[in-house]
This record gives structure tokens, C-alpha cells and sequence, in this order.
């Protein structure tokens, strides 16, 4: 479940490439997936993924927890103080919103939704450690699919690029790779059909 170069991410035909042109591409990452049948959405995925509940690993939902709790009584989890930081759903299209496939602003566990379309989503958390999206795409390629992880982060203030490099051994050999991991276990679960 490697990291992928950001080279190869940009030449997808994805609509994050233009939607947050102005904002730092922090890290991606893939997983390749068993082609089981042809036409598997992002969608459809993502819907399988709530009926069947995969999970982070004990050890990821463990460091999740505590930085919630170191968080909370740090104020890092409010909004923050500049109003600069609006969000990323005020650069939706006429096209972007005909296209979602969920309410923009819904909620997502701790992000909001800012699109997804067929087969790339746009989740967004704006605290005061960062403001940061996720992005999630499948791509079918002749014989496999390939789903990308997508993580850009725009400062609020000074903290940031601290909070972040403290938090990036974690988030890489940690939280990422248990998340990568639930990924596959649910596509095993969802299309995985014996012959």
C-alpha cells in the first residue's frame, strides 16, 4: 500500500486537480484492488463500505482517540479564528453541484462532504491545527482497480507545518496503512466473488 508520486496522481482525470489548484498536495497514496467486474463506482463502493463497517485497526483508532483528547481541552478542534479560512464547498460549479452524489456540507465522521461524484470524493475538516481535504478516486484500469488516497493541507497559522510533522510519522506508518488496509478488506467483503 505505497505512497505514489504526486506525478503520477496529477495526470488522473480528476476535478480536484483544478478544484484545489491553490492548495498543498501533502501526500497519496493507492491501493490496487482485484478486478472482479467491470463498472465498480466510488459510489457504490463508499455504500458498501457503510453496510459493512470496516474498521481502522485498534492501534489506529487508539491514536485517533488521544489526539481527539489531547484536542479538545487544547481548543484545537474548533474553528479557527481568521475568517480566511472558507470553505473549500464555496468553489462548487453550477456543474459541481449537479453532479454530487451527496449533499455538500453532510457529514463524514470528523470531515463534511464537499462532493463525490462518480468516482472521486472530497471530504474537508477545518480546525485550528489545519484546514485540511481528503480526496478518495477509483480508477479501473485493463486488469485491476486502483484506489487513491489524497491528502492536501492549507495552513491556518504558524502551527500548522509544526502540528503536521509531528503528526505525519503516525498518519504514514499508521493511520494511512490501517486505512488502506480497511479499504481492501471491503472491497474483498463486497466483490470478491468466488469462481
Amino acid at each position: 500500500m505505497p505512497r505514489i508520486s504526486a506525478q503520477e496522481f496529477a495526470h488522473l482525470p480528476l476535478r480536484v486537480h483544478g478544484f484545489l489548484a491553490d492548495v498543498p498536495l501533502h501526500d497519496v497514496w493507492a491501493v490496487d484492488l482485484p478486478h472482479t467486474r467491470s463498472g465498480i463506482t466510488l459510489d457504490e463502493f463508499l455504500r458498501a463500505e457503510k453496510i459493512h463497517h470496516c474498521r481502522l485497526s485498534p492501534s489506529a483508532r487508539a491514536l485517533l482517540s488521544a489526539r481527539l483528547s489531547i484536542g479538545r481541552p487544547l481548543g484545537w478542534d474548533r474553528a479557527p479564528v481568521a475568517t480566511a479560512c472558507k470553505t473549500f464547498a464555496t468553489r462548487m460549479t453550477t456543474v459541481d453541484c449537479s453532479k454530487t452524489l451527496v449533499p455538500t456540507g453532510a457529514p463524514e465522521g470528523l470531515f463534511r462532504v464537499v462532493y463525490r461524484f462518480e468516482n472521486e470524493q472530497l471530504l474537508e475538516l477545518i480546525n485550528r491545527t489545519a484546514h485540511a481535504a481528503a480526496l478518495s478516486a477509483l480508477v479501473e484500469t485493463a486488469n485491476a482497480y486502483r484506489f487513491y488516497f489524497a491528502v492536501y493541507v492549507r495552513n491556518v497559522s504558524r502551527f500548522t507545518p509544526l502540528y503536521m510533522s509531528l503528526i505525519d510519522p503516525f498518519r504514514k506508518y499508521i493511520v494511512y496503512p490501517s486505512l488502506l488496509r480497511s479499504v481492501r478488506a471491503t472491497w474483498d467483503t463486497t466483490f470478491f466473488v468466488l469462481p
